[in-house]
C-alpha cells in the first residue's frame, strides 16, 4: 500500500497538466500512486497522461465524463485509490519541492489523524505578490494532533480540498465523498470537519495554486450559483443533526454565509433569479442561525441584518450605492474620430443582425486562410446568412467577384462590426470593437505553434517588445467564444498562450481541407498559374519571420542553391507575409510567389517543401510530400523567440544546417528516402490529427448553424485520408 494516493482531475487544463504531474513525479519522497482523472481515453489530457503512464508505473489514469464535473472526477479517483492517505491536486496546480516528504514527516510526528491541514500559496497568473490564505487559519492551531473543538475556526469550508491530506480509511468508513456539481469544496470541507475526530496542521506551503487569468469557474455568471445554497444547507443540516456545539457552529455559520453574501452582492454572478436566491438564503439564515448569534460590525453586519430580515429591496439598494459609474465608461467604444465613435455607439444600440457574419484574415490583407474557407462553405450550407469580408483598401482586388466586402475604417466597416451576430477572424479585431451580448466570436488561428505565442512570449524580450501590451492582447482574447485547433498539440499550447474562458473546437483548419479534396487537375491548374514549367520539380522555399532581424533576410542564396541541385528543379519563394511588398524577388529558376493570395495553392503546386521554422510545415504535412528543415540558426532562433518543442528532435523530414548540406539532400535524393518518410509519418501522426477535408463543414454546422456537438461529422482517421496528388510523384 503506497503512503499517498494523489488524485489529479484534468478537465480543461491539458495545457498545464504536465507541470502538475512533473511536480509530483519529481518529489524526493517516492512512495505514492498518481491518479490522473481524464475525461475519456481520447481527451486532450489523456494524450498527456499516456506518456507519463508508459514511463512510470506509479501513474494509473482513470476516466470520468465531463458531465460528472469536478466532484465526479475526484470521487472516481478516490474510488481507485489504494494509498493510506489521499491528496487532491488540481490539474493546473503543483506540489512544491519536498512537499510529500514534509507531509510524511508530519504524519509520522502527529500519529494517526483523520485530516492533516496545510498551507497553500495562491500565485497571480501574471504579476503581483503570492498570498497564503491558509496561514492565518492554521497559525492558531495546537502544536500536535487535536480534536476539532480545540480549533473551532477550522471549519473546513474556508479551505479548498487540495489544502489537506486525508486518511483514506476515514473517508471510506464514513462514506465521505464530494457532493453536488458546483461549490463541492464547501460541502466536502464542511462534512469532513464535522466527522473528523483527530486532526493536525502543517504550517508550511505544500501546494502552489496558480490563479487563472479567466478566474475561477465558480465566479462565472450562471444558475450554478444556487448550488452554493445547496452546499450550505447540506453542511448546516448535518451540523444540526450532530448537535454541534455553539462555539463550533458560530464560525461555521459565519464562514458559509460570508460566501453566500459575496455571491448575493455580486452583480454579475446571478444573471437571473437574484431575488429568489436572496429569499432562500434568508430562510436558511434564520433557520440555522446559532442561538444568541450577534452579527459582525460594519457594512458586513448590515448585510447580515438585511439577510436576516429578508429585505431584498434594501439589500439591493445598499449594493447599488457602492457601485461606481466606471462600468458604463468602460463600455464606451474608442474608434478614432469623434464622428466615427458616435456612429459606432449608435449602431451598438441597434439589435444584432442574426444573419450577419463578418470575416477578416491577417488584419485585412485579403480574402484568405481559414476565414475564406469557412466563408466559402457557409455559402453552400447556410445561404441565408449575409457574409461581409473586411479588407484594407489595397486588398480589395483579392476579394472574389460576388463576395460583399467592407474597407477597414470605413463607415460600413463599423456598422457591420456593431451589428454582426458572428465575427470570424484568424488574428484579432481592433481593440475598439465591443463584444456585444449574444454575439459569437470565432478565432480560427492561422497556424500550428512551434514558436511561443500570446502570454508565453512575455519572457522573451525581443518578442515582447514587438508584441506591445499583453493586457490589451488578452483583452482581445477575452472576446473569443470559440478557438479552432488542428491538432492536440495546438489545443494544449493555445490554452497556455491565450488563457480565457472560450471553448476549444478540435475540428481542424478549414483552409487545409483542400489538401484532401483537390484533384490532379487542380494541381496542374495551379502550377500553370504560378508559371511552373512542365516536367520540373517545384521546391517551395518558405522561411519564417525573424524577430531579431530587420527586413527579409535569408541565409540561403537561392541562385547558388539552384545551380548546385541541377536543372530538374525550380524554386517557389514565399517570404513571410510581413515582407509582402509587392515587388518580385524572382528570376531565372526562382519564382517569387510571396504575393500570391493563397498559400494553399502554392503548397499544392510544390513537390517538396523547404522551410526553417515556419508553421507552413504543419499544413504541408497533410499532403504527405517531402519536407526538409533548413535550420541554419536554430540555436539563435530558439533562444530569442522561444519554442514549444525541439524541432531537431521531431523534424518533419531531413534536416540541413548549411547550404551545402541542403543541396546534397536534393542531389542524392535523400530528402525523400525511407528515413525522411519515417520522420514525416511520425510528424503527421502528431500534427495532422484533425485536418481531414471536412473542417470547414464542422465549423459552419457548429458555430454558424448552431448544431449540437454530437451531430458534427467525426474526424476521418489519418490512415483513411487520400491527400491531393503531387504533379511529379517522388520515389525513394
Amino acid at each position: 500500500m503506497p503512503r499517498f494516493s494523489i488524485v489529479v482531475p484534468s478537465h480543461g487544463v491539458a495545457g498545464r497538466l504536465s507541470l502538475a504531474l512533473d511536480s509530483v513525479l519529481a518529489q524526493s519522497f517516492g512512495d505514492f500512486e498518481l491518479i490522473p482523472v481524464c475525461d475519456a481515453p481520447d481527451a486532450p489530457a489523456a494524450d498527456v497522461v499516456a506518456g507519463y503512464a508508459e514511463r512510470d508505473c506509479r501513474v494509473t489514469p482513470v476516466h470520468s465524463p465531463p458531465s460528472a464535473g469536478l466532484a465526479g472526477a475526484r470521487n472516481t479517483g478516490l474510488q481507485a485509490a489504494v494509498g493510506s492517505h489521499v491528496l487532491f491536486l488540481d490539474g493546473d496546480d503543483v506540489l512544491v519541492p519536498g512537499a510529500l516528504a514534509a507531509l510524511d514527516a508530519r504524519l509520522g510526528a502527529v500519529g494517526d489523524v483523520d485530516v492533516l491541514y496545510f498551507e497553500h500559496e495562491r500565485t497571480p497568473w501574471w504579476e503581483g505578490e503570492p498570498t497564503n490564505p491558509a496561514a492565518p487559519l492554521l497559525a492558531r492551531t495546537p502544536v500536535g494532533a487535536f480534536a476539532p473543538g480545540r480549533a473551532p475556526q477550522l471549519t473546513g469550508v474556508a479551505l479548498p480540498a487540495w489544502s489537506a491530506v486525508y486518511r483514506r480509511a476515514f473517508l471510506t468508513e464514513r462514506s465521505l465523498a464530494f457532493p453536488g456539481d458546483h461549490f463541492t469544496d464547501v460541502g466536502f470541507g464542511g462534512l469532513v470537519a464535522l466527522r473528523a475526530e483527530r486532526v493536525a496542521a502543517l504550517r508550511a506551503v505544500v501546494v502552489r495554486h496558480l490563479l487563472r487569468r479567466q478566474g475561477n469557474r465558480l465566479g462565472l455568471p450562471g444558475e450554478h450559483h444556487t448550488e452554493l445554497l445547496d452546499q450550505t444547507e447540506l453542511v448546516l443540516t448535518r451540523a444540526a443533526e450532530q448537535d454541534l456545539p455553539a462555539d463550533r457552529l458560530k464560525p461555521l455559520f459565519e464562514q458559509l454565509f460570508a460566501a453566500v453574501l459575496k455571491t448575493a452582492a455580486h452583480p454579475r454572478r446571478l444573471t437571473s433569479g437574484r431575488r429568489a436566491f436572496f429569499r432562500r438564503a434568508s430562510a436558511l439564515y434564520r433557520r440555522h442561525r446559532p442561538a444568541g448569534y450577534r452579527a459582525p460590525g460594519g457594512s458586513v453586519g448590515v448585510q447580515h441584518r438585511l439577510l436576516a430580515s429578508g429585505s431584498y429591496a434594501a439589500f439591493r439598494s445598499l449594493r447599488a450605492a457602492h457601485r461606481t459609474a466606471s462600468r458604463a465608461a468602460s463600455l464606451l467604444p474608442r474608434p478614432r474620430g469623434l464622428r466615427t465613435r458616435l456612429r459606432y455607439a449608435a449602431a451598438l444600440r441597434l439589435p444584432l443582425d442574426r444573419n450577419l457574419v463578418v470575416y477578416c484574415a491577417y488584419w485585412g490583407r485579403g480574402y484568405a486562410c481559414n476565414p475564406a474557407a469557412i466563408h466559402a462553405k457557409a455559402r453552400l450550407l447556410a445561404p441565408q446568412l449575409r457574409p461581409v469580408f473586411l479588407v484594407e483598401p489595397e486588398a480589395v482586388g483579392t476579394v472574389p467577384p460576388g463576395v460583399e466586402h467592407a474597407v477597414i475604417g470605413s463607415r460600413k466597416y463599423w456598422q457591420v462590426l456593431a451589428r454582426a451576430k458572428y465575427l470570424v477572424n484568424n488574428a484579432n479585431f481592433a481593440d475598439a470593437v465591443v463584444k456585444r451580448p449574444g454575439s459569437v466570436h470565432l478565432q480560427t488561428q492561422h497556424g500550428t505553434p512551434l514558436k511561443t505565442m500570446g502570454a508565453d512570449q512575455a519572457t522573451y524580450p525581443v518578442v515582447a517588445a514587438a508584441t506591445g501590451s499583453f493586457a490589451k492582447l488578452l483583452a482581445r482574447v477575452d472576446r473569443w467564444d470559440y478557438n479552432l485547433t488542428s491538432n492536440r498539440h495546438s489545443t494544449e499550447m493555445w490554452e497556455r498562450a491565450f488563457p480565457s474562458a472560450h471553448e476549444t473546437l478540435e475540428y481542424g483548419y478549414p483552409r487545409n481541407d483542400v489538401y484532401c479534396t483537390a484533384t490532379a487537375e487542380d494541381v496542374v491548374r495551379v502550377r500553370k498559374e504560378l508559371g511552373v514549367p512542365d516536367g520540373k520539380k517545384a521546391l517551395l522555399y518558405a522561411p519564417t519571420h525573424r524577430d531579431y532581424a530587420t527586413g527579409f533576410e535569408t541565409g540561403l542564396d537561392l541562385a547558388e542553391f539552384c545551380e548546385a541541385i541541377g536543372d530538374d528543379y525550380v524554386v517557389l519563394l514565399r517570404a513571410h507575409y510581413f515582407y509582402d511588398q509587392g515587388a518580385s524577388r524572382g528570376g531565372g529558376r526562382i519564382i517569387d510567389v510571396t504575393g500570391h493570395r493563397s498559400s494553399e495553392d502554392v503548397c499544392l503546386a510544390a513537390d517538396a517543401l523547404i522551410t526553417d521554422y515556419s508553421s507552413i510545415m504543419f499544413d504541408y504535412a497533410n499532403l504527405d510530400r517531402p519536407i526538409v528543415a533548413y535550420a541554419d540558426d536554430w540555436d539563435v532562433y530558439r533562444e530569442t523567440r522561444g519554442v514549444y518543442f525541439d524541432l531537431m528532435e521531431l523534424p518533419p523530414g531531413r534536416v540541413a544546417r548549411t547550404p551545402e548540406e541542403l543541396a546534397a539532400l536534393f542531389r542524392d535524393g535523400s530528402y525523400a528516402d525511407e528515413t525522411a518518410r519515417s520522420l514525416r509519418a511520425a510528424f503527421r501522426e502528431r500534427f495532422c490529427q484533425f485536418d481531414d477535408g471536412r473542417a470547414a463543414e464542422r465549423v459552419v454546422r457548429r458555430v454558424l448553424l448552431g448544431e449540437p456537438p454530437e451531430s458534427i461529422p467525426a474526424v476521418i482517421p489519418l490512415a483513411e485520408r487520400v491527400p491531393a496528388p503531387a504533379a511529379i510523384p517522388v520515389r525513394s
